[in-house]
C-alpha cells in the first residue's frame, strides 16, 4: 500500500516521500517504515526473518530464517509494485560468514538470472538475534 508522506511530519525532500507498507510483512520494530521510494527508487529497510502474523523469528537455522527474510523482502517490494527483477543493490548482513554458500543459493533462487550489485558483510549481531538481515534498492517499474 503506498500511501504519500502528506500528513507525516517532516520538510523539505522528506515531504516527497512516498511510504509502502504491507500486512504481508512484518510491520517495523521502530520508528521506520518498510520501505520509502522518491523518484521512482525504492528503498526497503532491512528485514529479518520474524514471521507477518505471530512478530515471532523464525526457527529452524540460517537457511528458514534466509528463506523468510527473502519472503518479507518479496512482499515488500509487491507493495511497490516491484519484484525481485526491480532490484539493483542489495546489502546483506550476516553474523557468521560460513553461512555464505547457503546464502549464495537461496538468493540465487530468488533473484533468478537477475544479478544486481551486492555487498554482504559480518556483523557482530542483529536485532531479536537474527542471523541475516537484507536491504534492498529497486528502480519502480514504469518510474
Amino acid at each position: 500500500m503506498r500511501s504519500p508522506a502528506a500528513g507525516r511530519p517532516g520538510k523539505g525532500i522528506q515531504a516527497m516521500f512516498e511510504f509502502h507498507e504491507t500486512d504481508a510483512a512484518p510491520q517495523a520494530i521502530g520508528p521506520y517504515s518498510q520501505a520509502v521510494s522518491i523518484d521512482g527508487w525504492l528503498f526497503t529497510s532491512g528485514q529479518i526473518a520474524l514471521d507477518p502474523e505471530s512478530g515471532e523469528m523464525e526457527s529452524g537455522g540460517f537457511e528458514a530464517q534466509a528463506r523468510r527474510v527473502l519472503s518479507n523482502l518479496e512482499k515488500v517490494l509487491a507493495s511497490a509494485g516491484c519484484t525481485f527483477s526491480d532490484v539493483t543493490k542489495a546489502t546483506v548482513y550476516v553474523t557468521d560468514l560460513a553461512d555464505f554458500p547457503k546464502l549464495n543459493v537461496l538468493y540465487g533462487e530468488a533473484m533468478g538470472d537477475h544479478r544486481p550489485a551486492r555487498s554482504t558483510v559480518q556483523v557482530t549481531a542483529l536485532p531479536k538475534g537474527a542471523m541475516v538481515e537484507i536491504d534492498l534498492v529497486a528502480r519502480i517499474p514504469g518510474a
